[in-house]
């Protein structure tokens, strides 16, 4: 992966809605994504959390505007983005391996014609990053999520994105997988220094892999370094007065109801 450009890219938001017939999804959202950093966009189901990173995608219309700018906060054209979406729906019978994956987007023939060595050998060392290598001729179908969410990322950041968004890539995932894969993530954002902004429910993921958060209900209610801003207050602020912050272990928070009356 060599293909960025040396200056980080972030991206300004401002006074940012979106709103879909009557209803308002997004209610001037001002934030900063800091550029070559994990970004963290945590809130309750129908925070407008996936419906932002569809407004930075340009998928869908909205107000305000949307900045992507160097280091130095001058305006440049809209960079690479790479997308991993919550959900990926296949058929798992669809008799395609992980390296027809991988390729398919270069393919003007059908995916059962022979690939040339490069593309082999490309598909394993982007695999390699991730330690997926192994799967390279797996069916689809017989992967994991965990497995199956390595791969997507690695389909991804094949084309070298400046911008990564990855709306809860560990979601259905057990433990172990999901560890596994943020611990990948990490290590590989850390090495290549793209623009990360990951979408999860999971605080504990936030808080030990962030390096800023930022905390959305429609609109923006705090933004900062995980130790500043995931607390009790924000947390009420966000999913309401009957959720606290419950410090589990080393590292490890969890979203606990109040079930107090």
């Amino acid at each position: 992966m060599t293909g960025r450009p040396d200056k980080l890219c972030y991206i300004r938001l401002e006074d940012v809605s979106v709103k879909i017939g009557a209803s308002l999804i997004l209610n001037n959202v001002n934030a900063t994504i800091e550029g070559g950093k994990i970004n963290a966009l945590i809130g309750p189901n129908g925070a407008g959390k996936t419906t932002l990173l569809s407004a930075i995608l340009g998928l869908i219309p909205y107000t305000g505007k949307i900045v992507f700018c160097d280091e130095d906060s001058n305006p440049v054209k809209k960079p690479r983005i790479g997308y991993v979406p919550q959900r990926f729906d296949f058929d798992p019978e669809t008799p395609i391996t992980v390296l027809d994956f991988l390729t398919i987007s270069e393919k003007s023939k059908p995916l059962w014609f022979w690939q040339s060595k490069r593309t082999r050998l490309e598909s394993v060392e982007i695999l390699k990053q991730l330690n997926a290598q192994h799967l390279l001729y797996r069916p689809l179908g017989k992967l994991s999520g965990g497995e199956f969410q390595r791969v997507v990322l690695a389909t991804t950041i094949k084309n070298e994105p400046e911008i990564i968004l990855l709306d809860e890539p560990v979601s259905g995932i057990d433990v172990a997988g999901e560890e596994m894969f943020c611990e990948l993530l990490t290590t590989l954002q850390k090495k290549e220094k793209f623009t990360l902004v990951l979408v999860s429910h999971d605080i504990s993921v936030v808080n030990i892999h962030a390096d800023k958060v930022i905390c959305l209900n429609k609109t923006v209610i705090n933004q900062g370094e995980p130790a500043d801003v995931i607390n009790s207050a924000n947390l009420c602020a966000m999913y309401g007065s009957h959720v606290g912050l419950h410090y589990h272990k080393k590292n490890h928070f969890e979203l606990e109801k109040n079930t107090k009356p």
